[in-house]
C-alpha cells in the first residue's frame, strides 16, 4: 500500500506500508491491504506506520482526515508534531 500524510504546509511521509492505524473519531482503526474505500474524520492521537520492512513510526497529529481507495491511504492532518 502506498501512504502520504500532508499537512497545509508540506508532505510528512510518503512511502509503501503494510499497515497504518489512527485516531478515529469513535476510536483508533487501523488499515491493511485491500481495505475497503473509506473516508474518515480523525482526532488528535498517534497514526501508527509499519513499513514493509516491519519498522514501526510515529507520527502525533492535531486532527485531520483520512481516505483510503485502492490500496492508496492519504491522511491530511491539521498539523504533526
Amino acid at each position: 500500500m502506498k501512504v502520504e500524510i500532508i499537512t497545509p504546509d508540506h508532505r510528512v511521509f510518503e512511502g509503501d506500508i503494510k499497515s497504518i492505524r489512527v485516531p478515529g473519531r469513535k476510536g483508533s482503526f487501523q488499515v491493511l491491504k485491500d481495505h475497503a474505500p473509506i473516508i474518515s474524520t480523525l482526532e488528535n492521537g498517534p497514526v501508527i506506520i509499519v513499513d514493509t520492512e516491519g519498522q514501526e513510526t510515529v507520527f502525533e497529529i492535531n486532527g485531520g482526515v483520512i481516505e483510503v481507495k485502492m490500496n492508496r491511504i492519504i491522511v491530511l492532518a491539521e498539523s504533526v508534531n
